[in-house]
């Protein structure tokens, strides 16, 4: 039985005409995902015992072993629903999960890249269907992989046209991540040790050697699209990655916590990461040598993957992308924005594969600027909603028309990204929301 109804979607605004222009490069069928419900519609409401019975649900992971420890926040319009901890951040004093610690939100980084390229985008620093050669001649005479020959070698053809800005924020430019071993393109990034580069400028030179995927525009491929973003943002504003995003988007919102390291005074704050041993299936702590997010072990500060952070910065993010782009009074990006971030940019046909988040198969995965959309009402998210993951096991989703959005954090490496914490914790907030009908 479909959760989501008329009553759900009913009153929404249309998309405005702004949003239609802006998007002239993307596919036909442009499918606005994002959108507002009207100021005097009354807010629907939560039940206290939904509630108990989400977070319960949250605890129980942690208590069944699943997770050692487990942050969640539930806003709407503002307003903290649900703040809830359980469980330790650190295994060898048994630490316990605070307001204040710090996780590792890998992928999660992407939506906060994207929301800075925005940033520049409304400010006219470039173009969505600009060809990405206009702002890194390293990419000029890419080519494309178009397989292996008897003798195993790889066939190659110059590419099509290059791809645009737009196709690099919906993944669809053909970029490889080297996350497929036994590909030829994803082997490449491994053998050229693309993301142990010193900086950005010298990422962008070693992926300019590896052909594509696919040809641009043709299908969605998660990609180190985002990373090359964070490049982007750094040649258009003549900062680092960390400074723009720090002047532009954690500054403004009270971000206190979210930075590419960990300084040496939080580090206490910190989370272990934890994996299952492979004799016993424990859970235990990952040494993750290369990913302790001290200052002088950072490579290049990675869009998509590099940011580290508490509960309550990233809800205050994802709070922002709810009410339209503008928080406590400070607008980070315009409603129209946060629309068009918001809006299905896949080709007709195409849908999202690995996602960096669990959505319901019946729902739609579509693919917009940086966040996954919902296209239709499914069992765990309503249309219009949008959302991503990281790889330790965090989550969040903004729903536009309610106004809400829900932040989860865990640290688990191995299979967390199936957890089916991500679908059930929505499930229990309509679940609670619906109760009040």
């Amino acid at each position: 039985m479909k959760r989501f109804k008329g009553q759900f979607m009913g009153g929404i605004l249309a998309l405005a005409g702004a949003v239609l222009a802006a998007c002239a490069s993307a596919p036909a069928g442009l499918e606005p995902a994002a959108l507002t419900a009207p100021a005097a519609e009354a807010r629907p409401a939560f039940s206290a015992e939904g509630i108990a019975a989400l977070e319960a649900r949250m605890a129980s992971y942690v208590d069944g072993g699943t997770v050692k420890g487990i942050a969640t926040r539930l806003i709407q319009d503002g307003e903290i629903i649900s703040d809830f901890r359980h469980g330790i951040r650190r295994q060898a004093d048994g630490a316990p999960v605070e307001e204040d610690t710090i996780w590792r939100i890998y992928s999660m980084s992407k939506p906060v890249t994207g929301a800075g390229l925005m940033i520049l985008w409304e400010e006219g620093k470039f173009q969505l269907d600009d060809p990405i050669t206009k702002y890194f001649p390293e990419f000029e005479g890419l080519q494309v992989f178009k397989g292996q020959d008897e003798a195993g070698n790889p066939i190659l053809a110059p590419v099509s046209r290059p791809p645009t800005v737009q196709e690099l924020m919906s993944h669809t430019a053909g970029f490889g991540y080297g996350l497929a071993p036994g590909n030829y393109v994803d082997d490449r990034f491994r053998e050229l040790e693309v993301f142990q580069s010193p900086d950005a400028d010298e990422m962008i030179r070693r992926v300019a050697t590896i052909p594509l995927k696919h040809e641009p525009g043709v299908t969605w491929d998660y990609s180190i699209s985002v990373d090359i973003q964070g490049a982007l943002i750094e040649r258009l504003s003549g900062q680092t990655l960390g400074e723009f995003l720090q002047a532009r988007v954690f500054a403004p919102l009270g971000m206190t916590d979210t930075a590419f390291f960990v300084p040496d005074e939080k580090y206490d704050r910190f989370s272990d990461v934890w994996g299952p041993n492979p004799e016993t299936g424990e859970l235990v702590p990952l040494p993750m040598p290369g990913f302790q997010y001290r200052k002088d072990t950072i490579a290049f500060e990675g869009g998509g993957h590099g940011l580290v952070g508490t509960l309550g910065d990233y809800a205050r993010f994802t709070d922002m992308l709810a009410k339209g782009g503008t928080l406590d009074g400070v607008q980070v990006l315009k409603p129209e924005t946060v629309q068009l971030m918001a809006t299905n940019f896949l080709p007709e046909g195409v849908f999202i594969g690995h996602n960096g988040t669990t959505t319901d198969p019946n729902a739609g995965g579509g693919f917009g600027l940086d966040f996954a959309v919902i296209l239709n009402d499914g069992e765990a998210y309503p249309k219009g909603a949008f959302m991503w993951g990281g790889a330790a096991g965090t989550w969040f989703w903004v729903d536009p028309v309610n106004k809400i959005s829900f932040v989860g954090m865990i640290q688990v490496f191995g299979g967390s990204l199936d957890r089916s914490m991500r679908t059930e914790s929505a499930e229990l907030v309509y679940d609670a929301l619906q109760e009040t009908k």
